[in-house]
């Protein structure tokens, strides 16, 4: 049974395990040691793209050490900053790939927003993903070919995209100089 079925659906699982495991000053790859959940599995949780069974969310969650209750009863604290230094982006993308989010903690907010760098070569690799929501984007240096469902289009600075982000999607740098490119998606579960 996912957590989705036995709770209701609970959108806000991800940040508010991110939350959870951040106060209790743990990193991604520590808890995943701890509890023997792999770290790539609390990596897609707390960014919204699984829901675990309740079994691996109390594995999870007996790492922290926290109860199903109480995990369920906290209320992260919502981000009350307004304007945020180029240092203060949280980085959550990998490799090739930067992903720097406006702000740390999305508990609560409706909307995310990304300064996004794809090095020469970047990719998000060849199997497309969706997810739940809305996005959009505009470039501001270099070239990114993004393809939706059968669409694919190659785009440089000033253009810009938007589209249904349930449609399986990918992007890939293409060109001489890394891709640059500011995106918004909504809700947050990207």
């Amino acid at each position: 049974m996912n957590i989705s079925n036995a709770q209701g659906a609970d959108e806000d699982l991800g940040p508010r395990l991110r939350s959870v495991r951040e106060k209790a000053n743990l990193s991604q790859r520590a808890l995943a040691k701890k509890t023997g959940v792999p770290n790539s599995t609390i990596s897609l949780i707390e960014s919204g793209k699984m829901n675990p069974s309740v079994g691996a969310l109390r594995r999870i969650l007996d790492g922290i050490p926290i109860s199903l209750s109480d995990f369920f009863a906290f209320e992260p604290e919502t981000e009350k900053a307004s304007f945020y230094a180029a240092e203060d982006l949280t980085e959550i993308g990998k490799g090739k790939v930067s992903l720097k989010q406006v702000g740390a903690n999305l508990f609560g907010r409706q909307m995310m927003i990304l300064y996004e760098t794809y090095e020469i070569g970047a990719d998000t690799g060849r199997v497309m993903y969706g997810h739940e929501g809305e996005e959009g984007g505009i470039v501001l240096s270099g070239r990114i070919e993004i393809t939706v469902g059968a669409q694919r289009k190659i785009l440089g600075p000033g253009d810009a995209y938007y589209f249904d982000s349930r449609a399986p999607h990918r992007f890939r740098q293409v060109g001489p100089e890394k891709c640059v490119l500011v995106s918004a998606c909504t809700p947050p579960t990207f």
